[in-house]
Parts: C-alpha cells; sequence; structure tokens
C-alpha cells in the first residue's frame, strides 16, 4: 500500500546586526519548519515522523546535519548564503524515510513549499495518525466488502431455517423446553453471537441472526421434534 500526502515547508528570514564576511550579503537569521497538509490545504502536526535531518550546506562543518525529534522539526540557523539541502524525514516503518529537497532563499521574508512524500505500507499505527489528513486508498472498498460478506453470510443463514418462525416458536415453548434451547445456545454459541441474560428481570435475550449455522440448525431441528414449527 502506498499512500501520499503533502508536507508543506515554511522558511522565514531576516536581517540580523552582525558582519558579514560578504559585505554585499548582510547576515540572517532563517528557520523552516515543516506540516502535514490535510485536503483542505489545513496545516497538521506532522507527528507521522519521528525526526527530521537538515542536510545543510559544507560551510556550517559541524553543524552541517541538525536533527530534530518534536513537530515542527524547527531549524534554525544564522548565515548570508542561500543554498539547496536536502531534508530526510522518518517514519517508525523499516526503511521509512522520506528525502526531499528546499532552496533556501532570502527573496521574502516568508515563503512556503508544498511537496508530495509516499508512505510506503505504513504499520496501523501510522495508518492512523494518516486519516486525520486524508482517506486511505482502497479503505473504504474493504468496508464494502466486508459489508457485502456480512450480508451474504446472513442470507446463508435464512437458508438454514426461518427465523421469524423460530422467533414465533420460541414463544410456543413450555418452560422445560424453552430452558433446553437456552442451554443449547450457551453451550454452543460463539463470540459473534448476542445474548442478554436478565437475571433480576428474569428474561433471556437472543439475536437469532448471529446464531452460528450448526447452532441455528440444532434449534429448529428441537423445534420439529416438540412439534412447534
Amino acid at each position: 500500500m502506498h499512500i501520499e500526502r503533502s508536507v508543506k515547508l515554511v522558511t522565514e528570514q531576516h536581517n540580523i546586526p552582525k558582519s558579514s564576511p560578504m559585505p554585499d550579503f548582510p547576515m540572517k537569521e532563517w528557520s523552516v519548519k515543516i506540516y502535514l497538509l490535510d485536503q483542505q490545504g489545513n496545516e497538521h502536526p506532522a507527528n507521522c515522523f519521528t525526526k527530521v535531518t537538515y542536510n545543510l550546506h559544507p560551510s556550517f562543518e559541524d553543524k552541517t546535519h541538525q536533527t530534530f525529534v518534536e513537530p515542527p522539526f524547527t531549524c534554525t540557523n544564522e548565515g548570508w548564503g542561500e543554498f539547496e539541502m536536502s531534508i530526510d524525514m522518518f517514519t517508525t516503518e523499516k526503511g521509512g524515510k522520506n528525502t526531499i529537497y528546499h532552496d533556501l532563499n532570502f527573496q521574502s521574508p516568508t515563503y512556503d513549499n508544498v511537496q508530495t512524500v509516499t508512505f510506503k505500507n505504513p504499520s496501523q499505527a501510522l495508518l492512523a495518525i494518516l486519516r486525520e489528513t486524508g482517506p486511505i486508498p482502497n479503505e473504504d472498498d474493504s468496508k464494502a466488502t466486508v459489508k457485502a460478506r456480512k450480508a451474504n453470510d446472513l442470507k446463508k443463514k435464512k437458508a438454514v431455517c426461518d427465523f421469524e418462525k423460530m422467533a414465533d416458536a420460541l414463544g410456543k415453548l413450555n418452560e422445560d423446553d424453552l430452558l433446553h434451547v437456552i442451554q443449547m445456545i450457551h453451550d454452543h454459541k460463539t463470540d459473534d453471537t448476542y445474548t442478554k441474560n436478565d437475571i433480576d428481570a428474569g428474561e433471556f435475550t437472543v439475536d437469532l441472526y448471529t446464531l452460528p449455522d450448526n447452532l441455528a440448525k440444532m434449534i429448529w431441528d428441537f423445534m420439529l421434534d416438540v412439534k412447534v414449527v
């Protein structure tokens, strides 16, 4: 599964009162922040990334590679020159690294740069984060498939017996036979079987359509034996 999202880089810069090694180029303080965008273009914390490393111009020497671990992963520095940097954005996934390139320039006090990144085979935890900014491919189709399968299972159950007649027949059972049916349900139900036992009110409730096929047939055959259907 591949999921695409838009990453927004926000760059701010201004002059600072420090001497520059290049007289024609004033010293600047600049910063870059990273956000995730939803489909409407709204900013969200880029918490899909666990850390971000900015790879700056070699002239930054021991500060050429700067890593941050908290959104918006703000990288702030001083300098006089413009340059292109690469930015590595990491997730917890194996091999989960996206690298983008950003042009640092001083033409405007603030400017944005929006780029597309791809998440490959994200984990369930990462999917939960990505859902906040857009749909997950094929997820709606998967839900439709599950719904269709459940509907098909229901049709199969209806073929095992007539649940409307079974519900009507339950009201015709004497007390001993009814207790026998309840015991059958307790003994053979599955995790998908919905039951509710209200001891104080003396009521037992079961959703017949959630009975497993073998249990539904057992109850139906018993009702045939006692001649209530």
